[in-house]
């Protein structure tokens, strides 16, 4: 079992990567807006889905294997971040719009919403990163079998992401409303957000050619 202040610290790091924003976050609240909270809620069910695959993958060294072989690892990256430039172009060009802007989306069924979350998530490698470069760090093999730490650090991190995100799907609305009143801190906010997103990509573009 880990100790207590190992478990809060992970805790603390999870609290910081959902409250970054990402292309998670972004799907959850167009949905969210543009097809009420229930379907943001469904997609948070895919993403989890993502979530619990990682978890499960560097728990049982999968993930390991994959960060072992250049090629397989790259092409995760690049599609990644190929993702994350079509998002940050969206948010960026001329007439774009912020991830919190009302707009009228084409009405996905319950298993669309639920297949896309977990794509979104399982597109977004930063995830895999934060299991094989942050979790082992909290691992103590004198703690007791390593497995079961990886199981449950993964599943403190599952548990404060699918909170945080619950509540940006609820609150959806009420943000975008907020926007709508104040059009200049929606512009703001939408090139605030592409230019994150652009970054990003870019290093995730660049570290994949290393």
């Amino acid at each position: 079992m880990p100790h207590l202040t190992s478990m809060i610290a992970f805790a603390l790091i999870a609290l910081g990567m959902v409250l970054t924003p990402g292309p998670n976050m972004i799907y959850l609240v167009s949905r969210s807006i543009s097809q009420g909270p229930a379907a943001g809620l469904i997609s948070l069910g895919g993403v989890a889905c993502g979530f619990v695959f990682y978890m499960l993958s560097a728990a049982l060294g999968i993930t390991a294997f994959v960060l072992a072989v250049p090629f397989a690892y790259d092409a995760l990256r690049l599609a990644g971040a190929a993702y994350l430039a079509w998002l940050a172009w969206n948010a960026l060009k001329p007439g774009g719009r912020s991830a919190f802007q009302v707009r009228e989306l084409p009405k996905d069924s319950k298993r669309r919403l639920f297949s896309m979350g977990l794509v979104t998530s399982l597109l977004n490698p930063k995830v895999a990163v934060l299991y094989l470069s942050l979790l082992p760090q909290f691992i103590d093999p004198a703690a007791g079998s390593v497995f079961a730490q990886s199981v449950i650090f993964g599943f403190i991190h599952i548990a404060v992401s699918l909170t945080f995100n619950a509540i940006f799907a609820l609150t959806a609305g009420s943000v975008a409303q907020f926007f709508v009143r104040r059009p200049s801190f929606a512009l703001v906010q939408r090139w605030l957000m592409g230019t994150v997103l652009a970054g990003l990509a870019l290093r995730m573009a660049l570290e994949a050619q290393r």
